[in-house]
């Protein structure tokens, strides 16, 4: 049994798929595949049960897998002690944000990290919650800016910062001239909203309940699609606060408060419990903290 063994059968299972499993390690279809018979007969167990269509995991498979998801897992930190010695600060790290962070959070963070930590540039992974938490135990990534609820075994999270919601409309729009929102109220206009699987989309609904009940929803891929979408007269939105600072004003649109208690998100960073480049998360932490916006709340 061997660690390339391991890798290749913790490759199939996420693929389904031998020929992508092989592509992803950098290896021939029938090398992989004679890996594995190989560590199959060594281990005396079937761990993939093949098809023509389908490639799926036996039920000891699924546990040998899981059992080889660790052990690579501690191998990495092995290799990351090794490398980093007494500078964590050195070397790419990786961190993933959900959607409706990453494009108002890096431009802030970035110049303050190329300062406090220049030999450690970011590898930036924007996805979906759900995608950030496989990846996070996976160890595709270091870390992720995700906003809570995010209880997950074998990850943990520092809250970093709550920011509140506005409402957005066009400046042609009823409401334009108003000074605050309440959240009942938005049920009676057209929302555009994230599509579903958005975390931040989940946030607007549960704050303003009435609007899932009764209210007409569209969806966009980003935020930037809808603030454009809006500024069409399409309809209304709700953005974070960082999305509606200064510099992303546009003169066809028109911001406007919640009714206070306005509606808000905490913001976290999260990591595996594993993880050993804990001064770089610290860093990050600060850099985040270092901002000087008016939209961060402090925890």
């Amino acid at each position: 049994m061997t660690l390339t063994e391991l890798k290749f059968i913790v490759a199939v299972a996420q693929e389904r798929n031998f020929r992508r499993a092989a592509e992803k390690c950098f290896v021939t279809q029938p090398a992989l595949s004679l890996a594995i018979k190989k560590l199959e007969q060594e281990l005396n167990v079937i761990i993939f049960e093949r098809s023509r269509s389908d490639v799926s995991m036996t039920e000891i498979g699924e546990k040998i897998v899981e059992q080889a998801e660790k052990v690579l897992e501690e191998t990495l930190r092995i290799k990351q002690l090794a490398e980093l010695g007494k500078n964590q600060l050195k070397g790419t790290f990786k961190l993933g944000l959900i959607h409706s962070i990453g494009p108002y959070l890096l431009p802030e963070i970035i110049p303050i990290l190329r300062k406090s930590a220049p030999d450690m540039p970011l590898e930036v992974e924007e996805n979906l919650t759900a995608n950030l938490e496989i990846q996070l135990k996976n160890g595709v990534i270091d870390a992720a800016i995700v906003a809570l609820p995010f209880n997950v075994a074998g990850l943990q999270y520092k809250a970093l910062y709550d920011e509140e919601f506005d409402v957005v409309v066009p400046i042609t729009h009823q409401w334009a001239a108003r000074k605050h929102i309440k959240p009942q109220e938005l049920s009676n206009e057209k929302v555009l909203l994230l599509n579903s699987g958005h975390c931040f989309s989940n946030q607007v609904t549960q704050a303003c309940p009435e609007l899932s009940r009764k209210g007409e929803i569209l969806q966009g891929n980003s935020l930037e699609t809808i603030r454009n979408m809006v500024a069409s007269n399409l309809g209304i939105t709700v953005l974070p606060c960082s999305a509606t600072a200064s510099r992303y004003n546009n003169p066809l649109i028109k911001v406007i408060p919640f009714a206070s208690p306005a509606p808000t998100r905490r913001i976290a960073i999260a990591w595996r419990k594993s993880f050993v480049r804990l001064e770089a998360i610290d860093k990050i932490a600060e850099s985040i903290k270092a901002i000087d916006s008016d939209y961060m709340m402090e925890v």
